[in-house]
């Protein structure tokens, strides 16, 4: 696909589905090229990012009284903080490192440079998630409310123990959403605009219990200091290797693939370059 030529003073309209498509494709370029260093240090950002949403969840939900429905709705819209400084404030989510797939897909990057770039960035993300967790276990953060935040971290925990399958699927459409709503910021020319597409889908998601590996990276480890039980450890590996699955066929076929097929047939590909 071409460069999007960006009509003069294009302030309000947003962009086609198809211009979205070329500005994602050349994101992903650059993306797959960073220096190595770059991208560690933009992986370990985006675990610190989500850390601390999962954070603000975890205390908000802490004693909160009313129907299920509504408590999964509040705890779902305060996690969405954590991606909205990922895609606003810049950092390597891996959603957007599936979308690398359409760049790749249309021959502007290696699949080596597309492997070396998920590997670089999930170092990051374990390192961020891992020191963060580390952080809010010494900083007393846990034990707020007579130690109550350390027990729902435990809980929260806990609710990762799932079946290979089910963390799988719930990986898989995970990452759609979340690949919905990268697509959809780039749709927006103002904060405003990427706040409300992205605070939408990420609220669904984490609403609808999908599984994210990010979040579990930082998750699993606060339980494990909180707890210090060795069951965490092995629940760490069971549920990040069906999750990171789940997520890597999400994004680069459910999504990458999907919307690369669609934008590539389309008869007015040609227009929008």
């Amino acid at each position: 696909m071409a460069e999007v030529k960006h009509p003069a003073l294009r302030v309000i309209d947003p962009y086609t589905p198809f211009e979205i498509a070329i500005l994602i494709e050349n994101v992903g370029v650059r993306k797959a090229r960073l220096a190595i260093l770059l991208s560690l240090m933009l992986g370990i950002r985006v675990c610190a990012f989500i850390a601390f949403g999962a954070m603000f969840y975890t205390v908000t939900i802490t004693g909160i009284e009313g129907g299920f429905g509504v408590i999964r709705l509040l705890g779902a819209l305060i996690f969405s903080l954590g991606f909205v400084l990922v895609i606003v404030g810049g950092a390597e989510l891996f959603t957007g490192i599936c979308l690398i797939v359409m760049a790749w897909a249309d021959k502007k990057v290696w699949a080596v440079e597309l492997l070396r770039n998920w590997a670089i960035v999930h170092i990051g993300k374990f390192i961020g998630s891992v020191v963060s967790a580390v952080l809010v276990y010494f900083s007393g953060t846990l034990s707020l409310g007579d130690s109550a935040v350390q027990s729902t971290a435990i809980s929260i925990s806990k609710g990762t123990a799932l079946p290979f399958i089910d963390a799988f699927v719930r990986g898989m459409l995970r990452i759609v959403h979340v690949c919905l709503a990268v697509w959809k910021s780039f749709d927006a020319h103002h904060v405003a605009g990427k706040f409300i597409a992205i605070v939408l889908l990420v609220t669904a998601f984490v609403a609808l219990d999908f599984e994210h590996s990010g979040a579990n990276k930082y998750s699993i480890p606060v339980a494990m200091h909180a707890g210090s039980e060795s069951v965490y450890v092995v629940r760490f590996i069971a549920n990040l290797q069906p999750v990171t699955l789940g997520n890597i066929v999400g994004g680069s076929v459910l999504a990458a693939a999907v919307i690369f097929m669609i934008c590539q047939r389309h008869p007015t590909k040609k227009d929008v370059a």
